[in-house]
């Protein structure tokens, strides 16, 4: 008989690839969760993972298993939720999510999320999108909210919230005195941009780079705070959330450049297609929708 046990061993090696770190995961030594995947592969008649030092890596057999293994895990949970008799909140939900967020929400929109739902233990993973992606396709997340595109087709994506982009520049720059700016007038200006793989650059190489007659310096950074900060010091130009650049703006120490463009983007939320919506899960994405 298969055990929820084994179903526990399996989907936290596959989503760590390492049996130590499931092991501290799921509070087991290393020894029984090395023994409970080699009685469930046994039990389903071959191996699971192809063990590729020092990772163990999902084989076709073990990808058909983890989307069912992590339905009947969310399932199971979700009936002790229900049923259990723990009431931590006016509610009746209380329990855990792992959630990530792309650098804008997560710093700027996320908290006030999670100040709505004191019941809720967020584990929460702040990093580009397309790497949240990665990490919702391999069950790591249970959700995210991300700012730039899903090219994942295993993943649904759903439109949250419009963000307004800006550029920005520091007060002292030469640009932020004059009137009547166009995208030439950027010419060769040096640039503080975000990471690749982030929402926030791909939308300036799609929609603002192709406007561009050359360019100077490129400064890449890997969060919004560390891009407004080079810009403050006079480093570059940036294409920023307005979200993200409200109180520098409000005080002064950023300006808007505006050169005749409207950009903005559409937030959205995003899941795998085969994860079971828990209670707890369906409360914090009607949340994150009446935000919306």
């Amino acid at each position: 008989m298969i055990t929820l046990k084994q179903l526990q061993v399996f989907t936290s090696i596959a989503r760590h690839g390492n049996l130590g770190r499931a092991a501290e995961e799921i509070c087991l030594s290393r020894g029984a969760v090395s023994q409970s995947l080699g009685e469930l592969e046994r039990r389903l008649g071959g191996p699971l993972f192809d063990r590729v030092h020092p990772r163990l890596q999902l084989n076709d057999q073990g990808r058909r298993l983890q989307p069912m293994a992590e339905d009947v895990l969310s399932r199971v949970a979700d009936i002790e939720q229900q049923f259990g008799g723990s009431r931590e909140s006016e509610s009746g939900l209380a329990g855990s999510l792992r959630i990530g967020a792309s650098q804008t929400i997560g710093n700027y929109v996320l908290p006030a999320l999670l100040a709505r739902q004191p019941w809720l233990q967020a584990g929460v993973t702040i990093t580009n999108t397309q790497t949240l992606c990665d990490m919702v396709a391999r069950f790591e997340l249970d959700m995210a909210l991300i700012e730039g595109e899903n090219r994942r087709p295993e993943l649904e994506t759903q439109a949250w919230l419009t963000d307004e982009m800006c550029i920005v520049a520091a007060p002292s720059h030469y640009l932020a005195a004059k009137d009547h700016l166009t995208p030439a007038s950027l010419a060769d200006c040096s640039w503080v941009l975000r990471e690749p793989r982030s929402g926030s650059r791909e939308q300036f190489d799609h929609q603002l780079a192709p406007y561009l007659n050359g360019m100077g310096r490129m400064l890449e950074l890997s969060t919004p705070e560390a891009v407004m900060q080079a810009v403050e010091q006079g480093l570059g130009l940036a294409l920023i959330s307005r979200l993200a650049a409200a109180d520098r703006l409000a005080q002064g120490r950023l300006t808007v450049l505006d050169v005749g463009i409207t950009l903005s983007r559409t937030l959205k939320l995003v899941w795998h297609r085969k994860k079971y919506h828990s209670s707890l899960l369906r409360r914090f994405v009607d949340i994150c929708r009446e935000e919306g």
